[in-house]
């Protein structure tokens, strides 16, 4: 009776041990609404609102609400880079998945492959972005724009005629907008890998690994 009282209870302590465990394993656990000071508040109610219709709760947001100072300015910030540059979606978005790809991060490709096709984007082409190759048949404002971008990623530096055809195709704004949108793009990514946060649950294939 006593043997089987006392494996009982340790049995009791182990799931209760395995549970404090999982819950600490989650990083940036949501939030609960009545957890939220109101200055969280105010920028959880701001990012639901059109057109950016964000739950507070959705990586990368339930990070940046941890900092309601940095929070604004970040949400500030993406609103232009995703809707007010001078890029139609199709390249913005484009330029999210390359960066996406190039962290493998995989909920903000799983987030942003469904824009880009809405944007336009040729499925050929973000399919190919995935397997880490060049997309061919690529328009010419496109591979503009994948040069850019692999440039700075993998090059380091960016030749002349990688820049001519950038400066060609945007215009010195277009670049610094392309380049603003990767750079902040990889912060997310960053964000979004100390989270280990999984692909979102929306059907897009989760990206596999490359060989390096």
């Amino acid at each position: 009776m006593r043997t089987t009282f006392g494996a009982g209870i340790l049995a009791a302590l182990a799931l209760s041990v395995s549970a404090v465990r999982a819950e600490d394993a989650v990083r940036f656990a949501p939030l609960k609404a009545e957890e939220l000071s109101p200055a969280q508040k105010a920028w959880a109610d701001m990012i639901s609102a059109p057109p950016r219709n964000a739950k507070f709760t959705a990586p990368p947001y339930r990070a940046y609400i941890r900092n309601p100072d940095l929070a604004p300015k970040l949400s500030n910030l993406s609103e232009y880079l995703r809707w007010n540059t001078s890029l139609p979606a199709r390249l913005s978005e484009m330029a999210i998945l390359i960066t996406a790809r190039h962290w493998t991060a995989q909920y903000e490709w799983s987030a942003h492959y469904p824009l880009a096709m809405k944007g336009g984007l040729d499925p050929k082409i973000a399919d190919a972005i995935a397997k880490g190759a060049r997309p061919e048949s690529m328009k010419d404002d496109e591979a503009a724009l994948y040069d850019l971008g692999i440039a700075l990623y993998r090059d380091k530096k960016v030749s002349d005629a990688v820049y001519k055809s950038a400066l060609d195709k945007f215009g010195e704004r277009g670049i610094t907008d392309i380049i603003a949108i990767m750079g902040y793009y990889d912060m997310v990514s960053m964000m979004l890998i100390t989270m280990q946060a999984g692909p979102a649950n929306n059907g897009v294939q989760p990206l596999a690994a490359l060989e390096k």
